[in-house]
Parts: structure tokens; sequence; C-alpha cells
């Protein structure tokens, strides 16, 4: 079969030439704006350490001119649709994405008929040959968004994970593009009952067909639902099947096009030869001789995993002395073959390098993290430390986020275990400003090597959780970081720090923390704003020689309490035995006098402020967080919490969400909604903001 004939205009092998020379030119932008914000960061970072009070605010014609451009684009990305549904809210695809979807197929469209008599019944294999050589064109795109090792990703500082879903839409794209081509030959042969005749006889035909069928299941099984169902059964039959796929394209495309099959070959062997490289290098003591000469590798294996179980089903895994480095708000796959065989899954790491550890914080849904919390009920009796560790295997880290040290204000939103995400972020903040108080150690390093301080300076960080249990998972760390901001406080004197807890089904506990508030041996300012007793000063206990002694035995009393007294039941008057608050907290107008919901009873209900009588007294004499982390039951306004923010900000400021799909979409729409409300960078003095976005799923 030949390819036709197309006249005056280029060869059929030209146009996926064509095609790529407008990938080429996105992906060169995106390059740029990459290459840019790094600098941007540098920059700032230098501005911060020279003293200026606004290092975060662009000053030069250039940076102003850039910033209202990012500003427009930001809000024209980020917008979407909503409509409410009863208690949900249907959300549309952000126009961002919506956009670069409709020009990509916009392109191959026009790729696909331009020049072409579509209306002449004679040249409809014409069309159906020049389809099709763009259909196999788009092949090497749809590998090189796949990999984990993702040289576009590198260029542009988009991770792969972010880059999947336009992996997924180019396969649909493709499939369209794959579907004009076999329309427009089957509407070329319809008229002379010529179809049967193809199949029978001409095996280039039936193969192709097989193509499309196997293109068709691949973009079927791939929409969320199916995917979400058990995606290690989905990961392993979408590799099978791209295999059959790509046998039949091979068998079915003449010679001259068999390079866009053989390059998607070359780049996933590339992808797993690298990942498996990399992972033997981590993952193998030998290539690590310093840290096996120090004691801290043991074995041939580099990674034991520690496994502790904590309320809400959640493990806690600990690797010591990882032989990488890593970034906040990075992830790792790990493989536990001796508990889980065959399977991988990716984690956030709740720690930060300066740690010398890596911490995971990992939910029981099904599966593969379902055996890992039941491991680590049955480890947590043993008494032999060694028998509690088992072999771990790291690969990674993988994730990329713009420096958060840039900003002049930053807020972290964080619902149940994405706090996995925002805590080193917070520390790494935190981290920022210690290198900031000892200016005399602050170097000057190459533009490769990130910068040492912070230009930041106005933190919010909010966590909502259901119960005290989760709030025990990092209550020492929250504590932690605020005593270690009040000890900074007294070499910086114009950084701010405002951590909210806010809890949605443990109504009692939040009574009883306020309670203990109120009855603590301190010298309060007593602030009724935020609805809570909430101290600022140190309390008397700590005396006035040894501030920083009395703050660590403080934090280490604060946080003694055990899992067993986390777990403390409450009256409800829901069927489930949960007493959930969706009262939405208004702190500025918060009464403490009058609780946001109250679940309770007529014939049980408490005072506000009183303990019940079925509170053990750990809990009554001891504080599980810090007392200047305001402690609340309900479920946060995230609009009015990032516009505080944004309204005391200096310069530019990011906003960060993890957590359940639906308080990502509700703080991406309100960062879209105060950028406009606010006229960012539109001649009003408003300063631009950043928003980063992670949703549980993929």
């Amino acid at each position: 079969m030949s390819m036709g004939h197309m006249g005056s205009l280029p060869a059929l092998t030209e146009f996926p030439k064509f095609y790529y020379a407008v990938v080429g030119s996105a992906i060169g932008v995106a390059t740029l704006v990459n290459v840019y914000n790094y600098a941007l960061y540098r920059q700032r970072i230098s501005a911060a350490r020279g003293g200026s009070r606004t290092p975060a605010k662009p000053r030069s014609w250039l940076a102003l001119w850039n910033a209202t451009l990012f500003a427009f684009t930001r809000e024209a990305s980020n917008f979407s649709i909503r409509i409410p549904l009863k208690n949900r809210i249907l959300s549309f695809p952000t126009v961002g994405r919506a956009t670069l979807i409709s020009l990509n197929v916009v392109v191959l469209v026009v790729l696909c008929l331009y020049g072409l008599d579509l209306n002449n019944p004679l040249t409809r294999e014409d069309v159906g040959f020049r389809c099709g050589v763009v259909t196999i064109s788009q092949l090497p795109l749809i590998f090189l968004l796949s990999g984990k090792n993702n040289f576009i990703g590198y260029l542009s500082g988009v991770s792969y994970e972010r880059l999947n879903w336009l992996h997924r839409w180019c396969a649909r794209c493709m499939l369209l593009t794959a579907t004009i081509h076999m329309g427009y030959f089957l509407s070329a042969w319809a008229p002379y009952d010529y179809i049967g005749y193809q199949l029978k006889n001409n095996r280039i035909v039936w193969k192709g067909l097989a193509a499309w069928s196997s293109l068709a299941w691949i973009v079927f099984s791939s929409m969320t639902p199916i995917r979400g169902w058990n995606y290690e059964v989905f990961l392993i039959q979408h590799i099978i099947s791209f295999a059959v796929f790509l046998t039949f394209v091979y068998l079915h495309t003449p010679v001259e096009m068999n390079a866009y099959v053989w390059i998607p070959v070359a780049l996933f062997a590339f992808d797993r030869v690298f990942r498996a490289l990399r992972t033997l290098y981590i993952n193998t003591s030998i290539f690590h001789p310093a840290q096996k000469k120090q004691g801290q590798l043991e074995g041939f294996w580099a990674c034991k995993a520690e496994f502790t179980p904590l309320p809400h089903n959640t493990t806690r895994i600990v690797v010591r002395n990882p032989p990488i480095s890593w970034t906040p708000g990075q992830h790792v796959f790990l493989s536990f073959h001796s508990i889980v065989p065959l399977q991988s899954h990716p984690f956030t790491i709740a720690s930060i390098p300066e740690d010398g550890r890596m911490e995971f914080y990992v939910k029981a849904e099904k599966g593969g993290t379902k055996h890992l919390f039941r491991h680590a009920e049955k480890s947590s009796s043993l008494s032999e430390p060694s028998l509690r560790t088992k072999t771990v295997t790291i690969e990674g880290p993988y994730g990329t986020l713009r420096p958060l040290r840039q900003f002049d204000s930053v807020v972290l939103l964080a619902g149940s275990t994405g706090v996995t995400y925002t805590i080193p972020l917070l520390r790494d903040l935190l981290q920022g400003w210690k290198e900031n108080a000892n200016a005399s150690t602050l170097k000057t390093t190459s533009f490769f090597k990130a910068p040492s301080g912070a230009a930041t300076r106005h933190i919010r960080f909010v966590w909502v959780v259901k119960s005290r249990g989760q709030l025990g998972w990092l209550s020492e760390q929250l504590s932690s970081v605020y005593a270690e901001f009040q000890a900074l406080q007294e070499k910086l004197r114009d950084i701010k720090l405002e951590i909210t807890v806010y809890i949605t089904c443990d109504e009692v506990f939040t009574e009883e923390h306020n309670s203990l508030l109120s009855n603590t041996n301190a010298t309060p300012q007593k602030e009724a704003e935020h609805g809570v007793v909430q101290y600022r000063g140190r309390p008397h206990s700590l005396g006035q020689g040894d501030e920083s002694k009395g703050e660590k035995e403080v934090v280490r009393e604060m946080n003694s309490l055990d899992s067993e007294s986390l777990e403390i039941q409450q009256d409800s008057c829901e069927p489930t035995g949960t007493c959930c608050c969706r009262t939405a907290v208004d702190e500025s107008n918060f009464s403490a006098n009058k609780a946001p919901c109250c679940c309770s009873s007529p014939k049980t209900m408490t005072h506000p402020t009183s303990l019940t009588s079925s509170t053990p007294p750990s809990v009554k004499q001891k504080l599980l967080v810090h007392p200047s982390v305001t402690v609340l039951s309900g479920r946060p306004k995230t609009m009015d919490i990032i516009r505080r923010s944004l309204e005391q900000a200096l310069g530019e400021s990011a906003v960060v969400v993890c957590g359940p799909r639906g308080l990502v979409a509700d703080v991406k729409h309100n960062v879209c909604s105060l950028s406009d409300e606010r006229a960012v960078h539109k001649g009003t003095g408003a300063q631009g903001i950043y928003l980063h976005t992670e949703d549980f799923g993929w």
C-alpha cells in the first residue's frame, strides 16, 4: 500500500518535524521560565542577606513586567468552573490545562488536514495516510511524559507526577487522530463495499485495527475510577497493553516510520535501566564506604526500616542514616519485599536531611499499606530492636517545588496525612531563619548549589485533623518548631509564625485543650480574637536564668503522652459513633464563649471549658502541643486565612496545600479569586501569589 500523493505539499515524513517544532518551542519556553525562576530565587536570597527588608518584591522594570505577566497567567491557568451539587462541588478542569490540550488538538488537526481536499471522495485515502503519519509521530512524546527520569521535567522544572495528566491526555489526542485516520479509510471503502474485503485479505488493515483497539483499551483503562481501583494491577496491564500496541503499530506502519516506534522503546528502556542502576547504588552498602566505616550501615543492604503503629490505622516508618539526600517536599518509592513482595509505593518524606533519618507516615487503606500497618502492630510487641527492623529498598527522591525560602509570606495548609508534605517545608523555612540568625556562617555558593538563608518574614501553618490521635503524630515536632521559633525571635525581630490545628471530629479534646490553657500557671496575655486562650509569654516554671533549658523541658513535658491516652471517646449524635464538626470557623470573629458546633446531646452536654469526668489524669495535667499552637474545633475558612496573610505581605507570597481533593480544589479557587480581587500586580500594589498543590491519589 502506497502512502498516496500530496502534490506540491511537503512529504509525509516532514509533518512529524512540524509537530515537534511546536512541542520543542513549548518546552523551550518552559525551560526559560524555569531558569528565570531559579535566578530570581538566588537574587532574592542574596538581597535578604544584604539586609533588604523587601527582598521578595520586584524592583527592576523586567521583574515588574514578568511579575505582571505571571499574575495574569496564574489567574487564567488556575481558574475552573465550579458547579455546586447538593453536598458536593463539581469542578471542571482548569483553564490552563484545558488550553494546553486544546492547543495540542488544534495543532494535530491542522497537520492532519492542511492543504487537502476534504470534499473529494478520491482524496480520502490521502487524508487517511496523513493522519496515520501524524498519529505515529506522537508516540515519542507520550513516552517522554511517562518516565520518572523525565527530560521534559528536568528542563521545565516540573516533576514527573505533575506531567502524568499530560501523558494521559496526549494518549487521548493520539486516539483522536488514529480514529480520524481509520475513519477516512473506511469512508473511502464503504461506497464500494470494500471494508470486508480489506479486513480479510489485507494484513496491514487488520493489524491497524488491532493497534487502534489496543490504544482504545489503554485510554479507557487509564481513566481515574479504573486506575484507582487497583493501581498495581493497572500498572502491569498498562505496560503489557502498550507492548501489544507498539507491536501492532510496528507491523502496521511502513518502514520509513519505524523510527517512531523504536524511539519510545529506547526511552522506556533508558528509564528502566537508569532507575535500576540508581536503586542499586542507593541500596547497596558497598557504594557508601564512608558511612559503612562509621558504623551507620550494616550488612550488604544499606537501608533498614523501623515500623510503629499510630492511631487512625497509620504506620510510622523510619529509615535511619539514609545514604541519599533530599529536599523538603520530595518523595521516594519504598519496597518492602519481605512484607509486601513485588510492590513499590510512593511516600512523602516527612523529615528534613538535618534529622539524619527518613520518616514516613502511611495511612492504611488497602493492599500493601494495610499489610504494613499489620506488620507494625506485630513488630511493636517485640523486645529485640533488631527484630523490629526490615530491609527496605529506596528509589528516588522525586518531586520538585520552587524553594519557599524566596517568598515573603508562606501559607501551608494540610489535611490529614497531607501534613507529611507541609511539615518538612515548615521546618526548612525555620532552618533558613536559623541560618539568617547565624549570619557570620553564611557563605557564597556556586550557581548550582542552593544558597543559605531565607527571605521569608511570615509563615502561616494550618493542619486539619479528625482527632487528637492524628494530632499526636506530629505534636512533638510542632511544639519543637514553635519553641525554636521563640528562641529565634530574640535575634530576628521581624519574623512571625502562626500555627493552627483544626480538629473536626474530636470536639471534647478541643475543649479540654482550651481548659488546660486557662488553668496553666503562666503569665498569659489572653487573646480572645482566636476564640481560645493563647499564650505569648513563657510559663513561670521556666524561670529567668535558663530559658533555653526550660523550653526543652516544657516541650518534653507536653509530648510525654503515650498513644493510649490519645484515644478518648466522646458522646455522639451520629450513628457512626463519631462527632464531626463541619462548621467553618471564622477566626477573626470567634467567641470563646460560644463553640462553632456541639455534637453532644442535652443529657451529656458539658460546659465548653470543663473537663469530662472520663478524661484520664494525664490529659488533665499535660498539654499535647505548645501553648501558642492554636487548637480549634471545626473547619478552616481557607479564603480568610490566605487573605490575611496576603494583606500583610511585602513581597511575593506562596500558598502550598496538600490533602484531599476537595481541600485542594477550594484553595486553588480561593487563590485565583483573591488574585483577581486584589488585582495582583495591576497597579494596586498587591504582590504576586505562587500556588503549589498536592492532592491524594494519582
